[in-house]
């Protein structure tokens, strides 16, 4: 019988280990290819999201009138320079989507949100973006390419986000606030929305608004 070599067998059992390993390593950049990438002090706030943004569809939440905290009152300047204040906006639905135009979700999403937004535009609700740790000249391209029709805040430093934190927080890029009339929060969408998901949502939030 001929028997391997020394080193050939010391090779032929490193083989098993080695493919563990690549194997181990290639499931890590899977994940967090799926997961996302750095999403600052977002991504601090969910064990949903590894990386800072969340990928896959929507998950939502619908808060009673019973249970909806206060949101904060928010402002800042829009990405063309406009000012904006949350507390104006009482009276409406307000539909508040944190996204980035580094943020895979955040552009798949991003046709469904320009698509309710038309849809409800003879409707008592409002689209606002808050584009966080991006450069404007990426957020306008992506406004543009994705046909994106409502204003946006240019919040580099997430400090609109930050400001929930004590309410209903963002979970990740993207999340989707929903603010009632009154101005208290009515619900939350992680990850992706679905039309007729975040279309079922408002819904809900504008009759029970009479």
């Amino acid at each position: 019988m001929i028997r391997p070599h020394r080193s050939a067998r010391r090779r032929s059992a490193r083989r098993p280990a080695l493919a563990m390993a690549i194997s181990g390593l290639l499931a890590g950049a899977a994940a967090l290819g799926a997961a996302g990438c750095d999403g600052g002090a977002l991504a601090q706030n969910t064990s949903a999201s590894s990386g800072g943004f969340v990928s896959g569809s929507d998950s939502s939440t619908y808060y009673a009138p019973a249970d909806r905290p206060a949101a904060p009152p928010v402002s800042g300047t829009t990405l063309t320079g406009a000012k904006f204040s949350l507390a104006a906006q009482r009276g409406n639905l307000v539909v508040l989507n944190f996204w980035g135009s580094w943020c895979a979700p955040c552009r798949r999403e991003a046709p469904t949100l320009a698509a309710l937004a038309k849809h409800f535009k003879g409707a008592p609700v409002r689209f606002i973006g808050d584009d966080v740790q991006d450069a404007p000249a990426n957020a306008a391209a992506f406004e543009r390419t994705f046909g994106i029709g409502y204003p946006s805040l240019n919040d580099p430093g997430e400090q609109v986000a930050l400001a929930f934190h004590g309410a209903v927080p963002p979970v990740g890029i993207p999340t989707t606030l929903l603010i009632d009339r009154n101005g208290h929060i009515a619900g939350r969408v992680v990850g992706e929305v679905t039309y007729n998901g975040l279309r079922a949502l408002i819904a809900k939030i504008l009759a029970g608004q009479s």
